[in-house]
């Protein structure tokens, strides 16, 4: 017979020694322990993770069981269920309600790929278990269509709650919306500014996106009406600089990063992504040549005191797949896959730590 008394509250009093490594607090403190079930010498509960993405889960797993065996018996058998419910900050928002997180992808320089980087970001938040969606913010240059092999495909029209409303089109879990499905591919669009904001506006207010985790925001080169358009339509949670380690790339990178910590725009920026970091031939797949620079990327998250949150490598696969429309993290690659999804992992653990440390966002106002 056992020696000690096993209780709801002796367990919640071990588990109240479990830290969450990225939040600095324990578990019982931030309501993550739920569905406590007791047997003889055994205990079930299951932690509520801040995202399904959590690089530390089976960390926190090890934590778990370590404390019921330490404050309470190394004699009970126990089994710890993660599931996750993904932070926000975002209640009651009148604009894009069952979004719970937008993240801007910028870049200051075209042709870094950032397109390439948002899609393979989104496809492995989904692989994770988040809802995810995108929007191709590039008015006059979108990617988005060709990288998901969605190019002939049209959003239909539907009623919600007696408005007409466009129902993002759906690729490998992933829901998106671009003027790419709107207008013949071929065609060139000629735009003033205020016609391309107009668009991107109608992207968040007519569309029905519903429930989503995660909403990517692939934005255009640069820093142009588009950017202030998406800040002033919607407080974003973050924004990460997608950039090369070529001089030339980290300039321009420099500029849109400094751009979302400007005191009127005030967006926090949750890391980098190095893309094209170091080259890989297929037949030497441990091998890395650094044919754009070493070390960039780094250079300029420390430069602002942000994570690094991945490293992709120039891999002839990643551009294959983009050109097939099929986003390389969706096959099982070790090389190609696995930078994909541990910079998802990366940026998934930032989001939370902002929700959980930072004032919401709130919607720019910027006067003319």
């Amino acid at each position: 017979m056992s020696t000690y008394r096993l209780t709801k509250e002796t367990v919640l009093n071990a588990l109240g020694h479990v830290e969450e490594p990225d939040l600095k607090r324990d578990l019982v403190t931030l309501n993550m322990v739920k569905d406590i079930e007791l047997g003889i010498d055994q205990v079930r509960f299951t932690v509520v993770l801040t995202t399904p993405a959590c690089p530390l889960k089976e960390l926190i797993r090890k934590r778990c069981v370590d404390a019921i065996h330490t404050y309470i018996s190394p004699d009970i058998e126990v089994t710890v269920n993660l599931t996750a419910d993904v932070s926000s900050t975002r209640y009651n928002a009148p604009v894009l309600p069952g979004v719970k997180n937008i993240i801007a992808i910028a870049s200051g320089k075209g042709g870094v790929g950032k397109s390439t980087v948002t899609a393979n970001l989104a496809v492995a938040l989904y692989k994770s278990g988040a809802k995810v969606g995108i929007i191709d913010a590039d008015i006059f240059g979108p990617s988005v269509p060709v990288m998901f092999g969605a190019e002939d495909m049209r959003p239909a029209v539907i009623q919600v709650e007696g408005k007409n409303m466009l129902q993002p089109i759906r690729q490998y879990g992933i829901k998106l919306m671009s003027i790419g499905f709107l207008t013949p591919a071929d065609n060139a669009i000629v735009w003033r500014g205020p016609m391309a904001s107009q668009a991107l506006r109608q992207f968040f207010a007519d569309t029905n996106w519903e429930e989503l985790d995660y909403l990517l925001i692939d934005l255009p080169p640069g820093t142009s009406d588009i950017h202030l358009t998406l800040v002033q339509t919607v407080p974003v949670t973050g924004a990460v600089i997608v950039t090369t380690p070529q001089k030339v790339a980290l300039a321009d990178a420099t500029k849109g990063l400094a751009m979302f910590r400007q005191p009127q725009i005030n967006v926090p920026v949750l890391g980098v992504v190095e893309n094209m970091a170091y080259f890989t031939p297929a037949e030497l797949p441990d091998s890395k040549y650094h044919i754009f620079g070493k070390g960039g990327g780094q250079e300029l998250a420390d430069k602002f005191d942000v994570p690094l949150l991945g490293q992709i490598p120039l891999v002839q696969s990643i551009r294959e797949a983009g050109d097939d429309g099929k986003p390389v993290v969706t096959e099982n690659d070790p090389v190609t896959s696995g930078a994909f999804r541990a910079a998802a992992e990366a940026l998934a653990q930032q989001i939370s730590v902002r929700n959980a440390t930072l004032e919401k966002t709130q919607r720019v106002e910027i006067a003319r």
